[in-house]
């Protein structure tokens, strides 16, 4: 499993021309899951995230996280992270979990994001999404399990 998780000041995401998530402060989440991945790699993966001290302090220093300011996640699937463009110039996404097998995950992985929590909203699944952001830092970081 893959995260670039971006810190922003907002961020959403449209499909056909509605917005179905929306945030303020908090991260941009773009999920990316391969066949190998399980619950395991999801459990320890948002419990990285939400510990993640990315925002600044009194002092200015990351040393926050997003449940200390309570922020709030826009998560948002993306098989095109394990895009492999070694072999050529059109990347092949054999890295990828299949559609059925990235879904459950990718909808688990919102629900641990709750538990959390912490107010989560998110793209849908395998729609053509335009996904815009104000990026705040900028402070863009990869976790990956």
């Amino acid at each position: 499993m893959r995260l670039v998780i971006q810190r922003v000041k907002n961020a959403q995401v449209v499909v056909e021309e509605n917005i179905v998530g929306k945030i303020e402060k908090g991260f941009l989440v773009l999920c990316g899951i391969t066949h190998t991945d399980t619950e395991k790699e999801v459990d320890d993966l948002v419990k990285k995230l939400v510990k993640l001290r990315v925002f600044e302090d009194e002092n200015g220093k990351m040393n926050l996280s997003i449940k200390d300011i309570q922020g709030q996640l826009l998560v948002v699937s993306q098989f095109t992270l394990y895009a492999d463009c070694s072999g050529g110039n059109r990347p092949s996404f054999i890295k990828a979990a299949s559609p059925e097998y990235a879904e459950k995950l990718y909808h688990y992985f919102l629900q641990k994001c709750e538990e959390e929590k912490i107010s989560v909203q998110h793209g849908i699944f395998g729609a053509n999404m335009q996904v815009s952001l104000l990026n705040d830092g900028p402070v863009t970081i990869i976790l990956e399990k």
